[in-house]
């Protein structure tokens, strides 16, 4: 008690206790603070009000509650975009992360011009969502197109058009979701490099054959990386747009095959200047990521394995 006293006495000497100046720290933070609730915070508040209401972009909005939401409940287009949509993401996602996975084993093994071929792996997630890569794709599974010039070469005579097929239309978009391997395998790349030799000398030692290393050994030291890719995947292929827009030309497609949620959301926004139904659909699909990536985090406590 007397030391406690002691140090009071000798701060009342010195002078009061003087706080780090943060207005320096405020100043550098004030370009982000400010872009935040300029460009993020702002529209977002700004879109959840006219989710309520009647807005064609040319007039003021009319405030009609709840009507837009309810619209969403008999809207069938809507109900085809979801059911579009979620076939994209159950069959594209763990396609993708497989072959990025395989190929990120087999690179990990130490070949010659690793360096080359991480990157060439790589440039597809760099060109995949572009403008080019889509009309690029458009002509390869066109009627006259590449694939049917090389079945033609084998002797399979087709002069279908793979795109405006309403049976195979989608799936041509999933094969491009899937050529977009390159960022979750360098991600597994650098995973893989951290798990430690010894066990895999140790497991050998016992006998344990490639298959068995990789499913006790490499998977579940994996978990974590798997996790994190398969969150960023969900998200990133609920909100893929250009690969749709181009390739169906903005009108989803032959029998809407092609409706992507995000390509009905600009039908209706700027298509049909329904801007208010369109921010209602805007609030649902981010319901829906969350709610799936909420379910993913809940999930992962089954199945993600931690150093603890």
């Amino acid at each position: 008690m007397r030391t406690l006293a002691k140090e009071r006495r000798s701060r009342k000497r010195d002078g009061p206790v003087r706080h780090p100046d943060n207005r320096v720290a405020l100043l550098f933070l004030a370009p982000f603070i400010l872009g935040a609730v300029v460009l993020t915070l702002g529209p977002i508040i700004g879109s959840l009000y006219l989710s309520f209401t009647d807005y064609n972009l040319l007039q003021d909005p009319n405030w009609i509650g709840l009507a837009n939401y309810g619209r969403m409940l008999t809207d069938p287009r809507l109900h085809n975009s979801l059911i579009v949509t979620f076939t994209y993401v159950l069959i594209g996602v763990p396609l993708q992360l497989g072959v990025a996975l395989g190929l990120a084993v087999l690179l990990d093994k130490g070949m010659r011009g690793l360096p080359f071929y991480r990157s060439a792996f790589y440039l597809p997630s760099l060109l995949g969502a572009s403008v080019a890569i889509a009309m690029l794709w458009r002509l390869i599974f066109g009627s006259e197109g590449l694939l049917n010039t090389l079945l033609g070469l084998i002797g399979i005579e087709s002069n279908t058009s793979w795109i405006g097929n309403p049976d195979t239309s989608l799936s041509t978009i999933i094969l491009l979701h899937v050529w977009m391997f390159g960022s979750p395998m360098v991600i597994f790349l650098a995973g893989l490099r951290q798990v430690p030799a010894e066990l895999y000398e140790a497991a050998a030692v016992d006998g344990a054959g490639a298959w068995t290393r990789f499913r006790s050994i490499t998977l579940p030291l994996l978990t974590p990386i798997i996790f994190f890719n398969l969150v960023l995947a969900v998200i990133n292929s609920f909100s893929a747009f250009t690969q749709a827009f181009i390739v169906s030309g903005g009108t989803g497609g032959p029998t809407d095959s092609l409706l992507f949620y995000t390509l009905y959301l600009y039908q209706e926004g700027f298509g049909a200047f329904r801007m208010g139904y369109a921010s209602a659909l805007a609030w649902l699909l981010l319901i829906i990521i969350g709610v799936l990536t909420a379910i993913n985090f809940w999930l992962s406590k089954y199945w993600v394995h931690y150093d603890n």
